[in-house]
């Protein structure tokens, strides 16, 4: 990075655990020098216990904001000033926005998800959908998919000590929006089955296909999977799951989870610098990763 770094610098920065990992930083001070914003961001291991001190320290030193990932999203809600409607909808955040000193939380993986659906060319406004998951991924999808006009929703989890809960979830984002939703048992397969037949998108919103489950699918029958059924995997390592690859081969549209983080990305940036991401270059920086 040759951007200079002065006294006039901001900070935007990840609060994580763990935090290393991450491509933010690449995408972002990448597109800061490309943007001529003169701002950097740093990725941060923080403690749970840390959490309310850290998003303080937002005001204090005068960041631009900040992403959160696990095991944030929902600890930082009540530590906001104010939520936008996606974010309260969810029930969690991934950025902070600092106007000064007023912090804003904003949930911008459902906005990277629709934004995503683009590159595959699927529109799904008006259509119907199956989720397999229900987790804080899974959550952001639904709500906005809901608020952007999504007709039906089919959501199928495990029946578990957390279902009751996914249930009163999904209740409140039907009941804000105008989206029919409906929560399946995954074991289920005959209504998962009957369930994808009448979508024209199937989403896996839960961890199967990532290691050390690289030779598991979600679907326990692959003839669920056909030719007008676009299938989209947050998974982005490996960059092909199983699933991608038996809908691949059954002549389906694809997409992996990085394109989500990709656009979910670009949208926290242009909430911080009111300028867009310079996608195209992010892309191909990313995908080399």
């Amino acid at each position: 990075m040759n951007q200079l770094i002065t006294g006039h610098t901001r900070l935007a920065a990840l609060f994580a655990k763990p935090a290393k990992h991450s491509i933010s930083p690449a995408m972002h001070n990448f597109s800061f020098e490309d943007q001529k914003v003169d701002a950097v961001y740093l990725a941060f291991d923080v403690e749970p216990e840390n959490l309310a001190a850290s998003i303080q320290s937002i005001r204090q030193l005068d960041l631009l904001g900040v992403n959160l990932s696990m095991p944030h999203k929902m600890a930082a809600v009540p530590l906001v000033d104010e939520l936008s409607p996606a974010a309260e909808l969810i029930g969690a955040i991934n950025t902070i926005v600092n106007h000064k000193g007023h912090l804003i939380g904003h949930n911008t993986d459902g906005i990277g998800f629709m934004r995503a659906l683009g590159d595959i060319e699927v529109s799904i406004i008006g259509g119907t959908m199956t989720v397999i998951g229900a987790g804080g991924a899974a959550t952001a999808i639904i709500s906005q998919a809901a608020l952007d006009g999504v007709e039906t929703i089919h959501v199928f989890n495990r029946n578990d000590e957390f279902y009751p809960v996914i249930e009163s979830k999904l209740q409140q984002i039907a009941a804000a929006t105008t989206c029919n939703i409906t929560l399946g048992d995954l074991d289920d397969q005959q209504a998962l089955g009957l369930a994808i037949k009448e979508s024209q998108l199937l989403v896996n919103a839960t961890g199967v296909g990532m290691k050390p489950q690289e030779d598991a699918s979600p679907l326990k029958d692959r003839g669920m999977l056909r030719e007008s059924l676009a299938v989209y995997d947050v998974i982005y390592n490996p960059r092909e799951t199983r699933l991608l690859r038996e809908a691949k081969a059954a002549g389906a549209k694809t997409a992996n989870g990085l394109s989500m983080l990709l656009y979910q990305g670009a949208a926290a940036f242009e909430l911080w610098t009111d300028k867009k991401m310079p996608i195209e270059k992010v892309k191909t920086l990313i995908e080399k990763m």
